[in-house]
This record gives C-alpha cells, sequence and structure tokens, in this order.
C-alpha cells in the first residue's frame, strides 16, 4: 500500500509546467494558494479581461484541492434550517440557494473548459447508518423538498440496491450532486486559468506581504508581485504567521484507503451508478468507487504517521461489515487530506486588511463552496457586487482554543476508530 494520493496517480489531466516567481512582476490581483478557490478566482477574473497572477507553494494541486474524496456536493455540512438558524434568514437562505446551485457550476465549468476529471451526474448518496440515522435523513429530506431541491429518499431494496449492501436501510439520494477526480479538477481549472490569460506559478510561498503605496507587495523567496488587490486562498493548508486566515479555522484531517481495481460481478453491484456517498455517523465515513472501479473508503482523521497495518485494518473491517461480498481486497493507496473547520460549520469571507479579500472554513465542501466563491471573488473584485458569494463579506472573531479544538477532534476520531479496529463500534 503506498502512501501516496491516488487521485494524482489516476487524473487523466496532466499537470501544468510551471515555474516559480521570479523577479518583479504587476498584475491588477495576486491570488495566494493555487487550489480551487485560487484557481476559480483567477480563471473568472482573467476570461473577464483583468491581469492576475497565482502563486502557489508546491504543485498545482498539493493541498486539500487534490486530495479529498471527490465528492460535488450541495449545500454546506449542516442542513439548510440549521444554516438558517445559525446565519439568520437572509444570509441563510441566501447560502442555501447559491451553494444548493454549486455542483450546476461546477459541471458547468467542467463541460465548457472541457476538464477530463472522470466527473459523474448521477448524484450522492446520504446513508443512515442507524435508526437515529434514518430519522436524520427523512429532516434533511424534509427541508431540502420544501425548498424544492430534487432529492429522494430510498428505502429498502430500492436503497440496497444503490448502495450494494443490505447494511444501510435509508439513503438520501440528492441528484444535484455528483463526483469528481479533484486532482484532475484543480490541474483542469489550472489550464483554463492559463489559457485565458492568468500568469501561474508554483513552488512559490509566499513569506509575506507588506503596504506599498496604493499597492500590496507580495513577496516570495525570489520574487515580488505588486498588485492593488491580493486574495488568500489557502484555507487549511494557511501555514504563515503573517496570514490573518490562521486565525479563523481550526485544522482537521480525513484520510482515505483505495483498492486495486476491482472488475468482479460482487464489485459492480457496489455504488453500480458511481454515486459518491457519505454516511451519519458523527465520526463519518465516506464511500466511493474511481473511474477504474477501485473501493474508496475514507473517515475523519489522521492517517499520516499511523503504521499501514493500522490503516489496513480499518479498511477491512469497515469493507467486511458493509461489502463481504467481495472476499479479500487488496488495498493500494493511501493518503490525508486537511480541513479547515470552523465552531458554527459554516464558511467565513472576510477583508483581513483593505484590498485583501479571505476565505476559510469549508469544513470539508471544497470542491463546490471553493468554486463558487471563487467565482464571487472575482465579480466582487471587478464590480464591488457581492451577490454571487454565498455569504456577504463580514468582519469575524477569530477562533478560540483552536489547538484544543483540533486535538479534541483528532483524538475523539482516533478513539472511534481503534473502537471499530477492535469490534467495539462499527
Amino acid at each position: 500500500m503506498k502512501d501516496r494520493c491516488l487521485w494524482y496517480d489516476s487524473s487523466p489531466e496532466a499537470p501544468l509546467p510551471l515555474q516559480p516567481l521570479q523577479g518583479e512582476c504587476r498584475a491588477e490581483v495576486a491570488v495566494i494558494g493555487g487550489g480551487i478557490t485560487g484557481l476559480s478566482t483567477a480563471l473568472h477574473l482573467a476570461e473577464a479581461g483583468s491581469d492576475v497572477v497565482v502563486v502557489e507553494a508546491g504543485d498545482i494541486p498539493s493541498g486539500g484541492s487534490g486530495r479529498n474524496v471527490g465528492l460535488v456536493n450541495a449545500g454546506m455540512w449542516i442542513p439548510p434550517d440549521d444554516i438558517v438558524e445559525t446565519l439568520g434568514a437572509e444570509d441563510g437562505e441566501r447560502a442555501n440557494t447559491l451553494l444548493g446551485n454549486a455542483p450546476a457550476d461546477v459541471f458547468a465549468l467542467i463541460e465548457r473548459h472541457a476538464i477530463d476529471c472522470q466527473a459523474t451526474r448521477t448524484g450522492t448518496l446520504h446513508l443512515a447508518h442507524n435508526a437515529k440515522g434514518e430519522q436524520e435523513l427523512a429532516r434533511r429530506a424534509e427541508q431540502f423538498l420544501r425548498r424544492g431541491a430534487p432529492v429522494e429518499l430510498l428505502e429498502g431494496e430500492a436503497c440496497h440496491r444503490r448502495v450494494g449492501t443490505p447494511r444501510i436501510q435509508r439513503a438520501l439520494l440528492d441528484k444535484r450532486a455528483g463526483t469528481l477526480n479533484p486532482a484532475a479538477y484543480t490541474r483542469g481549472l489550472a489550464r483554463a486559468a492559463q489559457q485565458a490569460g492568468a500568469r501561474l506559478h508554483t513552488h512559490s510561498p509566499v513569506n509575506g506581504m507588506q503596504r506599498q503605496g496604493d499597492d500590496w507587495v507580495v513577496s516570495t523567496h525570489s520574487g515580488h508581485i505588486h498588485a492593488a488587490r491580493v486574495v488568500l486562498a489557502t484555507n487549511a493548508y494557511t501555514e504563515d504567521d503573517w496570514s490573518q486566515v490562521r486565525k479563523h479555522y481550526f485544522p482537521g484531517y480525513f484520510f482515505q484507503v483505495a483498492s486495486t481495481p476491482l472488475h468482479t460481478d460482487a464489485a459492480a453491484e457496489i455504488l453500480p451508478e458511481r454515486q459518491g456517498a457519505w454516511d451519519t455517523r458523527m465520526v463519518l465515513s465516506s464511500i466511493r468507487r474511481d473511474a477504474e472501479g477501485r473501493l474508496i473508503l475514507g473517515s475523519l482523521g489522521c492517517g499520516d504517521g499511523r503504521p499501514m497495518s493500522y490503516i489496513r485494518y480499518w479498511a477491512d473491517r469497515i469493507q467486511r461489515h458493509y461489502f463481504p461480498q467481495l472476499g479479500k481486497v487488496d488495498w493500494q493507496y493511501t493518503w490525508t487530506g486537511r480541513i479547515a473547520f470552523t465552531p458554527e460549520h459554516t464558511l467565513r469571507l472576510f477583508e483581513p486588511a483593505p484590498g485583501i479579500l479571505a476565505v476559510t472554513g469549508y469544513n470539508g465542501r471544497g470542491v463546490t463552496t471553493g468554486t463558487v466563491v471563487g467565482k464571487g471573488f472575482a465579480r466582487y473584485l471587478l464590480s464591488g457586487d457581492d451577490s454571487l458569494l454565498p455569504l456577504p463579506i463580514r468582519t469575524h472573531k477569530p477562533v478560540l482554543a483552536k489547538a484544543v479544538r483540533s486535538c479534541g477532534y483528532e483524538c475523539g476520531f482516533t478513539l472511534y476508530h481503534s473502537g471499530q479496529c477492535l469490534r467495539v463500534l462499527i
């Protein structure tokens, strides 16, 4: 089993031959972070004729944009009524509407720019792991249907056929959603942004910013960008003390395990329509198949540094519970991605200083939210209109006790997975 992200190796979109930033340059907008948010921002700005430069600390992708599950989900992690309760009626319904339509925005970009990212549009499945989970799905279904969303509660045999296991008695099918290879999608956005005129530089970590007249000067180890506006699109991979983004989230992790390609009749029964799935557990797990037939399992928690035997045993436990018909499965890849959590489970859009836009707190919904935020940032930078952003740009208080929150989450995840391995939990 390789400690490497599957999506990099299986991406039909090749990485662009990009170079580090060298010397001085000028731009109307500097974008820090070459993930989905930064590239969506750059693409939409460049298509509108704006001069934009993107700098990325590693390759494109190297952070969460290429390491996530690849679910093209609608909405936020919490259900629509909870969003309204948290944000208020006006902001909450604005977020519900824009993020509810977010999968359509993703698929429109894929089609318009011919991004080869193995996309499916057959929906996603939210799986009830117990009776309480079944009640939660019924609650969510009612809220979505009240807002006109095309969702369907699947029960009994209909549910078993879609998921491929009799262990799940109820699932919520969201027909707006789908799946993709996230590394390929991110590389495709980079290609499209470059073709539209954006300048992209990799291996150019930013080590500081300072005000110089009417411009911001963005500094890397080998160059400087002079720009009137700056977008901070580093999200959970913000590592520099100078960036205000670090104050507004606490990090969490999600690890995944992928099998070798499975082409048996038994494997064909698992998620036969290629929906991606996740469950209602407090420490949620994900299940999906990729374009080559691999079974991919994931869960909240950090897999980095754990013994391969531990990760393999966890994967065997989950696979044998849900899909014993597969027999013994050989696991080929494992990798971990980082998530930016907020206490309220909603994203934060803010201006740390005049001329700087920032976002964080996707809480595990980065593919769709990042795409929409990038489009909204571009509109706001071009015209001052924030109506395409899921939420207004606001002032937020920093997240308190970040280290305690992060440690508490990870300890809880580890205990839960240990309970699963010891057959105390499933």
